[in-house]
């Protein structure tokens, strides 16, 4: 049995659930952890099921501690204190695709899996499954005049995250990579090949948006909640054209969306000291 561990926000979950998938089409027995990360005091909500109505086998605590060697029984406590735990979790072992990941059995996965390249022979199986459901969205009355203004337009996805990203508790992983110039930068790039582009600017700080992006051609979303988030994920995949930021939730609202000649511009670098080189995907532009 293959376990896969849910964690973080909705773009992290979406890729471990992505691995479920091509795992279960591999034929292998898999279930999903959604309790370890989750129920807790100060963590990101689990959205997959909420905002997608997907199904999945889920691990029962006794598996959990099967995998993890961690049994409360007295007999349990002396063995592992004379023997060692015999913990059978597997963390991916860099950001960058792990082939490993695919092989391991019985194991706990756990890591965030972010590269087309754990899914790829199921990805028609990926798009059908984060299809967008209309009774899903909820979308407010100006969500659904956006929508309109979208599908009708030459949009451009511009995403722009800041807000946790400025923390100085990931040790500044995300800073200086996203920069007012590379946003610049993208958008030129963009206007020379799409006349009568219009850029959708969503970000987490609306009020920092509206001050960096005044031109014409410029809109800026209304932010929504992290509840409902998904939204603005949704709009992102209806537009024509990508900007992401180095962030699982761009990459996804990017990678969802279906025009078959759509450009799709990511930062040079995604994290700090770290070479990402798995995330992009064939067809993204780096800058």
């Amino acid at each position: 049995m293959v376990i896969v561990q849910l964690s973080g926000g909705l773009g992290n979950q979406m890729f471990e659930y992505a691995l479920y998938l091509r795992l279960k089409a591999d034929g292998r027995e898999v279930k999903i952890d959604d309790s370890t990360c989750y129920g807790h005091e100060g963590e990101r909500p689990l959205q997959l099921a909420e905002v997608f109505g997907v199904s999945y086998d889920r691990a029962t605590r006794e598996e959990l501690r099967r995998m993890t060697d961690s049994f409360p029984d007295p007999v349990s406590r002396i063995r592992r204190k004379l023997l060692g735990r015999k913990n059978l979790s597997y963390r991916e072992s860099s950001v960058n695709f792990d082939p490993e990941v695919l092989k391991k059995e019985p194991a706990l996965l756990e890591g965030c899996f972010q590269s087309e390249r754990y899914f790829a022979p199921v990805k028609e199986r990926v798009r059908e499954v984060y299809r967008f459901r209309r009774e899903r969205l909820h979308l407010p009355e100006s969500g659904l005049r956006l929508e309109e203004r979208i599908e009708g337009s030459s949009a451009v996805s511009v995403h722009v995250r800041r807000g946790d990203y400025l923390d100085a508790s990931h040790g500044g992983i995300y800073t200086g990579i996203c920069t007012q110039e590379y946003y610049e930068r993208a958008m030129n790039r963009i206007r020379e090949a799409v006349p009568g582009a219009v850029f959708y600017v969503f970000s987490n700080d609306v009020r920092w948006a509206r001050e960096h992006f005044r031109e014409k051609d410029c809109v800026t979303v209304e932010g929504a909640s992290e509840d409902t988030g998904y939204q603005d994920m949704y709009l992102m995949s209806l537009c024509s054209h990508h900007i992401i930021a180095n962030s699982s939730f761009s990459w996804w609202g990017a990678w969802l969306g279906r025009n078959p000649q759509k450009l799709v511009i990511a930062p040079e670098r995604w994290l700090n000291k770290t070479e990402c080189r798995d995330i992009y995907t064939e067809n993204m532009i780096r800058l």
